[in-house]
């Protein structure tokens, strides 16, 4: 069974940078497409970024665009989310998410991916 990691979450004023790392320690990550999504308290699930398993192909939330990043270095077996302009509507716990896209790139829909993370905590406040 596929067990995601996340890390890099904290607390950062306005304006700051953060970056997420998401991780499968024992298994490889070549495969899957990941996706990262948030969830703050009181809302829905809603998809942020996703990179494919060739990281050929990224799409973004466009409440994120231009200022968030994702990527992914198989070699480290690692995919990054990098979050730049931080702002308090970007509170939320953040999870990575993984599925298989052999045939078809997932898009930022929760209910297509597989696997998940626990979370990790992304505060922005001054």
């Amino acid at each position: 069974q596929l067990q995601l990691v996340e890390s890099g979450g904290g607390l950062v004023q306005p304006g700051g940078s953060l970056r997420l790392s998401c991780a499968a320690p024992g298994f490889t990550l070549d495969y899957f497409a990941i996706g990262w999504f948030r969830q703050a308290p009181g809302k829905e699930r809603e998809g942020v970024s996703r990179v494919s398993s060739s990281g050929g192909s990224t799409d973004y939330a466009d409440s994120v665009k231009g200022r968030f990043t994702i990527s992914r270095d198989n070699a480290k077996n690692t995919v990054y989310l990098q979050m730049n302009s931080l702002k308090p509507e970007d509170t939320a716990v953040y999870y990575c998410a993984a599925v298989r896209d052999i045939w078809t790139i997932p898009s930022l829909r929760s209910h297509e991916y597989d696997f998940w993370g626990q979370g990790t905590q992304v505060t922005v406040s001054s």
